[in-house]
């Protein structure tokens, strides 16, 4: 059985690792393999928020990962995807390797990372380099993955922002991600290829989430879900989730998912990932973030328990401590 510690809302809960060290997973997600979850995520640092690749939003060690058995007690892994101390370097830090998400492809038989890159010094921009999709590969969940390089999906004018993947019960992969175009942001879906190392032509444009970013999505009884973020940089804001019968949609509109949530901040967090509990029938976890924008290394880490109604609907419940 394990306890999970959310907190107060609002207030900054620390993560151990099973030698006492602070959990630093950014805006990551898990992946099971062979019975151990692994969570992973960039590596923040100890300052706050500032630009000029000089803020803890930016890492200069890369994308980190933990491993547990029972979603409690996690042990560090290592960096498995690393920045480099060569300037000119594509992977140069202080950079960012942004809400980076695992998938693995049965036929290739390899574990493939996505993520939104942006190249040094961090910061988010308009020019080439500073919003593009990036992938890296390995043949093993926790070996040192290989970077592929990066590129933009659908055309070169589409800035990449916030990005997750969803990997369907088929197989196919989607790379989801906020497209920005002049002052048109809106979340599109791009189908994967069969390697899913490249982008297909097949995808759609979700009008229904405009302007909305951090996107995690579930599939549940016939219905794909997806939990997004309005755009407020680092301010904490509503909630929206949608709803569709297909990926590609139409998505409906279902409002705010959080109840009781008086101040509409989604618990003063954001939406980072949702995973299934391993051999429990319905349970699956919504993975948020409480983002310090004093100090990215003391970020907190907020899992709630989803809870999916009779009519299809769904609903987070704030609870400051609960047992799995």
């Amino acid at each position: 059985m394990a306890k999970i510690i959310n907190g107060e809302i609002g207030q900054f809960v620390p993560w151990y690792d099973t030698d006492g060290n602070e959990i630093n997973v950014s805006d990551g997600g898990i992946i099971y393999v062979d019975g151990v979850y692994h969570w992973y995520g960039m590596q923040l640092r100890d300052l706050p928020a500032r630009g000029g690749g000089q803020g803890g939003q930016t890492t200069l060690t890369g994308v980190a990962m933990y491993a547990s058995t029972d979603l409690e007690h996690w042990r560090y892994e290592g960096i498995i995807l690393s920045c480099v101390n060569e300037p000119g370097h594509e992977l140069c830090g202080p950079m960012r390797f942004e809400r980076p998400k695992i998938i693995y492809n049965a036929k290739t038989k390899k574990f493939v990372l996505w993520y939104h890159y942006v190249g040094y010094p961090g910061d988010h921009g308009f020019t080439e380099g500073t919003a593009e999709a990036g992938v890296a590969v390995c043949d093993t969940v926790n070996g040192a993955y290989q970077w592929q390089g990066h590129c933009r999906p659908i055309d070169e004018k589409g800035l990449v922002r916030d990005n997750t993947v969803y990997q369907d019960r088929d197989g196919s992969a989607y790379y989801i991600y906020d497209r920005q175009v002049g002052d048109d942001r809106c979340l599109h879906i791009v189908k994967l290829s069969e390697d899913y190392l490249s982008f297909t032509k097949e995808y759609r444009r979700l009008d229904v989430a405009f302007w909305r970013e951090a996107a995690a999505v579930v599939y549940r009884n016939g219905y794909y879900y997806m939990i997004t973020s309005d755009l407020t940089s680092w301010a904490f804001n509503q909630a929206k989730y949608f709803r569709a019968k297909a990926l590609f949609g139409p998505w409906e509109d279902m409002g705010d998912p959080c109840v009781g949530d008086e101040d509409q901040k989604t618990f003063h967090s954001q939406t980072t990932f949702i995973f299934k509990v391993e051999g429990r029938d319905d349970l699956y976890i919504h993975m948020a973030e409480r983002h310090n924008t004093e100090s990215f290394l003391h970020c907190s880490y907020i899992w709630l328990p989803i809870d999916f109604h009779d009519d299809d609907t769904l609903s987070l419940t704030y609870q400051k401590e609960w047992t799995i």
